[in-house]
């Protein structure tokens, strides 16, 4: 079988196609033919070898995969030929190993996937799984309205829907034209500035000065600080990435300022309930059922061959692409 492999850490270029004997289940183990691979984030920091759960060299990358069991292990009976399945790397005991294609996984690793969700729509799924969980990191006290910067995002446009499903108020950004349009067509109720310098007042202003009950915020660097004022009494900022690096000023120092809001700040990670299995699943088949029922969908899909990796990942350093790249 053809898989995407890295023998040492680098750009784009580390990338190889190579040649691997097709992998028969053990026991206990079914073996998924993939119909559809995502790309993003993860697999780029197990490119360059920066993960914290990387797994060992030579590696495959991908989180992903969506397709059909094609073989059963020794002693398995829950599956059968032919069912449709999503295989996330959360429930691996390594992460990676999906770009390839056919892996083979524990028997109680996959996600039963309904007719109504489509494979390319499928490996979109983990967003909405970490978007619950985010949308959760309040302890699911009631939210009102909640502030999505860089609303065009993956996780973002998650975010947007899952919260406009539960009737929360969704305010955004994003930096170009077609990203608005995007995160408008995908659950954000309305667009502020995103200029760290002005998306407070315009918070405030929308909101009537009281403030948004979440701000999600992935950049960091002076968003970070800007993120606080825009909270409601009681509210919270979660961080869940650091792309522009740590915050401009002193965190602590300004949430002294904000006394009177009593604020709170998350930094948040999936990898927390990496040990607690049901919730982890949970937050999944939640997902699967919210879009299985329509209340979200993914957003589109751009396509590539297995063989296109290198190119997938140039576009994903550059950024600034829109969609899922499948």
């Amino acid at each position: 079988m053809k898989a995407i492999q890295l023998q040492a850490p680098g750009g784009p270029e580390v990338l190889e196609v190579v040649d691997l004997p097709l992998p028969r289940p053990g026991p206990g183990q079914v073996r998924i033919r993939a119909a559809a691979i995502g790309a993003g984030g993860p697999d780029v920091l197990i490119r360059n070898g920066t993960y914290k759960w990387m797994s060992p060299l030579p590696a495959i990358p991908g989180n992903e995969m969506a397709g059909t069991i094609d073989a059963l292990g020794p002693g398995v009976t829950a599956w059968q030929i032919g069912d449709r399945v999503l295989v996330s790397a959360r429930e691996l005991p390594q992460r990676g190993g999906c770009y390839a294609e056919a892996i083979c996984v524990p028997a109680e690793a996959p996600f039963s996937l309904p007719a109504s969700i489509a494979f390319d729509d499928a490996v979109s799924l983990g967003n909405f799984q970490l978007a619950i969980a985010l949308l959760a990191s309040n302890g699911n006290a009631p939210a009102r309205a909640i502030l999505v910067p860089g609303a065009a995002g993956g996780v973002a446009t998650a975010l947007a829907q899952v919260a406009r499903d539960r009737g929360i108020r969704v305010i955004g950004s994003a930096s170009t034209p077609e990203k608005r349009t995007f995160a408008l067509a995908n659950g954000v109720s309305e667009l502020v500035d995103g200029d760290p310098a002005r998306i407070a007042a315009q918070v405030m202003e929308r909101t009537g000065g009281r403030g948004v009950d979440l701000a999600f915020d992935h950049l960091r660097g002076e968003l970070f600080v800007a993120c606080l004022h825009a909270l409601a009494p009681s509210g919270m900022l979660v961080s869940y990435n650091i792309v522009q690096g740590s915050p401009s000023a002193d965190v602590f120092g300004e949430l002294r300022k904000l006394l009177g809001r009593s604020l709170a700040v998350r930094t948040f990670s999936i990898h927390a309930i990496d040990a607690d299995r049901a919730q982890r699943r949970g937050l999944m088949e939640q997902a699967i059922e919210l879009m299985a029922t329509g209340r979200v969908r993914a957003p589109r899909a751009s396509g590539f061959a297995l063989a296109d990796a290198r190119r997938v990942h140039e576009l994903l350093d550059r950024g600034g692409t829109l969609g899922k790249r499948v």
